[in-house]
């Protein structure tokens, strides 16, 4: 879950003894200095919407109310959203046990930040057993990676833009191979050639991968991605699962990953679990930088395409507590273990 940093209050100071000694809650010496920010009161933000805003408006402006507390979460989540990117930031969507809403978590996380940041943002479809990403945004085009690889001609956005699909909040989403034999050969030479092309356009880049971890692109994803998100079920199978994949990238050099993870717990069907959740917190948050709680959603379970405005209202404020602490490491910069190659001419 997204935490915000926590600070002192300002002008904070331990109060020492004569002997050096700390007196917790001793009045303290302010030292900030009696200027326009720390004196002058500052009026509260104008109303935008709702029945706040009519009173804004009836008052003449005279009356504005309190902004509630889940507006102003909202409102930090938003501006954590909106860290600052250089370049591209890559993240892989994990599961070794289908069903637990791998897809969707890269779709809805990937619609999220869209949706709320400037830049441009895509989901790859690198699944080798017929992905479905593709099924989840409205189909604008049959192009696949494939596709884009064979295409020579790619000098501007535009010229990608006609190979991938966009949903109503601007994800773009490419679309994995539709020939069964074809996908399965999807090798990692042609993911970081497909890498290579998008990162020249895009500044997010999320990889809906398949359940396996030893098929040929899953090499190129990991060596190239700059953190994973893992997603498991609150079922024992699936939380066993998510724990085995953190045990593999681990024995197999991929330790920067486990420790920049974020598990994503999402729950496929409505009702509790009998599965200990904290313990599950606690056990995942020892290994990885963060773990998310998604309830279930009705849009969601449908399968079919995703579109915000018809996602519950507790779970977009997940969705957006889970891309603010993606955003959280934006400024991080991070030696992957290898670059992209983007095709020859």
């Amino acid at each position: 879950m997204y935490r915000p940093p926590l600070a002192p209050p300002a002008g904070y100071r331990p109060t020492a003894t004569g002997s050096g000694q700390v007196i917790p809650g001793a009045p303290q010496e302010d030292s900030r200095p009696l200027d326009d920010v720390t004196l002058v009161k500052r009026d509260r933000k104008t109303p935008r919407k709702g029945w706040r805003r009519a009173v804004y408006k009836a008052s003449g402006g005279t009356i504005k109310p309190r902004t509630p507390r889940s507006e102003l979460h909202r409102e930090e989540l938003v501006a954590a959203i909106n860290q600052p990117l250089t370049g591209d930031y890559r993240i892989a969507v994990l599961s070794l046990k289908g069903g637990v809403g791998k897809t969707t978590t890269a779709v809805t996380l990937g619609a999220t930040l869209a949706y709320l940041r400037g830049d441009r943002v895509i989901a790859v479809d690198a699944n080798p057993d017929l992905g479905t990403l593709a099924q989840r945004v409205p189909r604008q085009t049959e192009s696949t990676v494939r596709d884009l690889l064979a295409d020579g001609n790619l000098t501007r956005y535009s010229d990608v833009r006609a190979h991938t699909s966009q949903a109503p909040s601007r994800l773009e989403v490419l679309a994995s191979e539709r020939d069964p034999a074809a996908s399965e050969a999807f090798s990692d030479d042609e993911y970081r050639g497909v890498l290579g092309i998008l990162q020249r356009f895009y500044n997010i880049i999320i990889t809906d991968c398949g359940t396996g971890l030893s098929h040929s692109a899953m090499k190129g994803v990991l060596e190239t991605a700059d953190s994973i998100i893992l997603v498991s079920s609150p079922a024992i199978d699936g939380a066993r699962s998510a724990a085995s994949t953190l045990d593999w990238l681990d024995a197999h050099g991929f330790g920067r990953l486990v420790s920049s993870a974020i598990v994503v717990v999402s729950s496929p069907r409505p009702g509790s679990s009998n599965v200990d959740t904290e313990q599950l917190t606690q056990y995942f948050s020892s290994r990885c930088r963060a773990i998310q709680r998604i309830g279930f959603d009705d849009h969601l379970a449908e399968g079919s395409e995703v579109d915000l405005k018809l996602v519950g209202k507790s779970t977009r404020l997940a969705f957006m507590e889970l891309a603010a602490t993606v955003a959280a490491d934006f400024p991080n910069p991070r030696q992957r273990s290898a670059e992209p190659v983007p095709p020859s001419a």
